[in-house]
């Protein structure tokens, strides 16, 4: 990942998009107006947002000595966030700044761990355990990649559908499902969406927006009270932080050669939240409450 001075001082170009909003996604509002990511990324459970904002605020101001000094070098984090809290214990607020800090001491290039880890330890997808997910596609005629990880927290069983298969219809018939979890099928998705092509801001939220078919093909119908909120950067696309405005603009707009993106980013998403919920196991949390693991066998029936 960028280190956090380079990415303070050399925004990336960035957008976001929402399908459904009862969510939060901290930042959101500067990213659509100066089209820009400037700190990294913290993904976290509800109550933890505060914690995780605090935590950013203190890694730049470590990292760009002379960041919080003036009105051009306030720093506003982006931090997403699901509910967790039908396994986790709400109130008692396990999430410390400690922790978020030592994520982003601890952040590496290296593909992300998955299922039930960090963010995702207390995520439910489809009435089965789920978090942390990833997938990427190579976009040969771009000569670009795109990667996508997801904090899936959405659905219930009988709407997963497996490249195209009802998978989840079968097992509710078999009893599989609410009758695990009873909990409602509203819990938010936040999707983070990395690309390597030169898009500007206005491509990165159209690429942004694309997130929210990859949900719909794997079961989401975006339940009321669920957020779906989605972002995606350009690693390639970057200008110097100040002076804002005088940079020449040197990213091209996007036009119809971001059709292959569009299609990574939909398959990659689709993929990701498959992924989360093959890898992360069975969890019991608060109360005794249980979050089965996805029965993977059945995806080969």
């Amino acid at each position: 990942p960028a280190p956090i001075d380079d990415l303070f001082t050399q925004p990336m170009a960035a957008g976001s998009a929402v399908l459904n909003g009862a969510g939060e996604l901290t930042g959101s509002v500067e990213i659509a107006e100066w089209g820009m990511l400037e700190t990294p990324v913290l993904l976290t459970g509800t109550i933890a947002v505060g914690r995780c904002y605090d935590a950013v605020v203190s890694a730049v101001f470590d990292a760009v000595p002379e960041a919080g000094n003036g009105v051009e070098d306030v720093v506003i984090p982006v931090v997403g966030e699901c509910d967790d809290s039908w396994l986790d214990d709400a109130r008692a607020r396990n999430v410390r700044v400690e922790d978020a800090l030592a994520a982003l001491r601890g952040a590496t290039s290296d593909a992300p761990a998955l299922g039930a880890v960090g963010a995702g330890a207390g995520m439910i997808a489809f009435d089965c355990k789920a978090g942390i997910g990833s997938a990427s596609r190579r976009v040969d005629e771009l000569d670009a990649t795109v990667g996508v990880l997801v904090l899936a927290n959405f659905g219930s069983i009988d709407r997963l559908t497996v490249d195209g298969a009802p998978v989840g219809r079968r097992l509710a018939a078999q009893g599989f499902g609410r009758g695990n979890s009873q909990r409602e099928p509203a819990g938010s998705c936040i999707v983070v969406v990395a690309t390597d092509a030169p898009l500007d801001a206005h491509g990165c939220s159209r690429l942004a927006r694309r997130a929210g078919l990859g949900l719909a093909r794997i079961g989401s119908i975006g339940h009321h009270g669920s957020g779906e909120i989605f972002l995606a950067f350009s690693t390639t696309s970057r200008s110097p932080r100040a002076p804002r405005f005088t940079e020449p603009m040197t990213r091209p707009a996007a036009g119809s050669w971001i059709d292959p993106l569009f299609a990574g980013v939909v398959e990659a998403t689709e993929e990701a939240v498959l992924d989360a919920l093959c890898v992360a196991n069975t969890v019991e949390g608060r109360d005794g409450r249980v979050a089965p693991a996805l029965p993977v066998e059945s995806l080969h029936r």
